[in-house]
């Protein structure tokens, strides 16, 4: 592979990643077009998300070096494996 093939490949992927990346990559940072909360429950370790305006979400805070994340969408996060809070 030539120099000029891989620097290419690696500016693309990191244009790629930096713009947001596939949507099942984690946002580690807040976005406020994303503001869906993923959080992992302490208790039983299952992952759900929070919306604007359920009880919980102003007191749920997102810990990115414990998996948590932000979604832009309800469908983005359910296609990722978490379920929406009960409350």
């Amino acid at each position: 592979m030539s120099n000029f093939t891989l620097v290419t490949v690696l500016v693309s992927g990191g244009v790629f990643l930096a713009s947001g990346g596939y949507t099942l990559l984690p946002r580690t940072a807040y976005d406020p077009a994303c503001d869906i909360k993923g959080n992992i429950s302490y208790n039983s370790g299952e992952k759900i998300y929070h919306v604007r305006g359920q009880e919980n979400y102003s007191d749920t805070k997102i810990r990115v070096l414990d998996g948590e994340r932000w979604f832009c969408s309800e469908r983005e996060a359910r296609a990722a494996g978490w379920r929406k809070a009960g409350r």
